[in-house]
Order: structure tokens, then sequence, then C-alpha cells
């Protein structure tokens, strides 16, 4: 029967559960070192993602060196300052006020990479949408931080970098995409809801106001 393959009710409620409380964490890391063990599993799950055409495009870049994540954070400060430019009035007060990274707190950093123009999976289903290679990567991506969260490690994504300068400092290749730049490492505890909701920037909108049926509608929910 079908339902045979389903989940226990326990187990169930332990992945919906890390999909609730998975958070963009950027403070409140301890200074407590990830484990090798529990860092192999974590990007073990990461690699388990799906992928276009089994293609598995991503790499993984663990970041350990100091100077290289200073060479980082460097790289963000100057990328948030121009960001900060394109607000205004108390929205930039609010902007410069967010803490948007933890890439010298956090105890391990990790770039994650796309491979755009593997061979692996001899094309399939890129042909007509080669963007697809990315969103494996992505899927990647989702597949750490939740892994991550149920294993009581939190997970910031740093999406302020120029990727040209990360390209330079982390030695990645033309050919190579950059995704994600992640800081991870246990926490003091993971908040309620996320800090941009918390801290009033933006609020989440209701399921029913992102789908519609059969055709697109700007009207979803509506």
């Amino acid at each position: 029967m079908a339902e045979d393959t389903a989940f226990s009710d326990p187990e169930r409620a332990a992945v919906y559960r890390a999909i609730a409380e998975r958070r963009d964490v950027r403070r409140g890391f301890v200074d407590r070192p990830l484990p090798d063990e529990l860092l192999n599993r974590l990007l073990a799950a990461a690699h388990s993602a799906p992928s276009v055409g089994l293609m598995q495009p991503s790499r993984f870049i663990v970041v350990r060196d100091p100077a290289i994540r200073r060479a980082v954070h460097g790289i963000f400060k100057e990328a948030n300052t121009k960001a900060a430019t394109n607000y205004t009035d108390e929205q930039r007060e609010q902007y410069t006020a967010l803490k948007l990274e933890g890439i010298l707190e956090a105890p391990q950093n990790l770039c994650i990479v796309c491979d755009t123009g593997n061979e692996r999976g001899h094309g399939l289903g890129r042909q007509t949408m080669p963007e697809t290679a990315a969103y494996s990567t992505v899927c990647a991506v989702q597949n750490l931080w939740l892994a991550a969260r149920a294993e009581g490690v939190g997970v910031g994504w740093v999406s302020i970098l120029d990727p040209a300068q990360l390209r330079t400092v982390l030695c990645i290749p033309e050919h190579i995409l950059p995704v994600a730049y992640l800081c991870l490492g246990y926490v003091d505890n993971f908040a309620a809801a996320p800090d941009l909701e918390r801290y009033g920037w933006e609020k989440r909108v209701p399921l029913e106001t992102a789908v519609s049926y059969d055709l697109y509608s700007e009207d979803a929910g509506s």
C-alpha cells in the first residue's frame, strides 16, 4: 500500500519541524568548533541533493584560514556599504542596524559553487533550461541547511559579497559559479521567527497569496 512508504508520525514531524524552524543565522554563534564527522555529514547531505540529469554540479570549499575569512569579511563590508546607499532616511538606518553576516564569529565558513559546464548527465534537462545546473546547487544548500538545523547547527547565507572579488580570494575559476557563502556553527538559540521579520524589515505572506491553479494569476488567493 502507498502509505507503507510514508515516514512514521514522529519522523514526519521531525522533517516539518526542521523546515519550520530553519533560520538564517547571523548572530549567537558559540565558541565551539564543529567536529569533522558532523561537517562531513552536512556535506554528505548537500551532496545527496537532487540535481538535473544527475550531474551533481556542486563543489564545496571549506574555509578555515583566518586570513581568508578576514579577506571575505572585507569584501562584505565594502559591498554592504554600497548596498546601504540604495536606501534612504529611516529605512537606511534600519538597514545599517541589521546584522547580516557572521563571517568572523562563526567557527566554520563554507562556500558552495556550481560547475555549470559539468558534462555529467550528458546535458539531460539542461538543453532548454541550462540554469537548472545552478538550481541543483541551490537544492544542495537547502539540504545542508535542513540537516544543520536537525543537528543544532546554525547556518547563515551571506549574499552581500562581490562575486568577482570572492572569486579572486578563493581562487574560483571563471567557469565555476559562486552560489552561496555560508557561516556555520553551534548557536546559543534559534529565534522563533526570522530576524528580518522580528526587526520589522519584512513580513511573511500567507501561502494562499502565492498559490494559483491551472494558470498563473497575479491575484492568487484573492
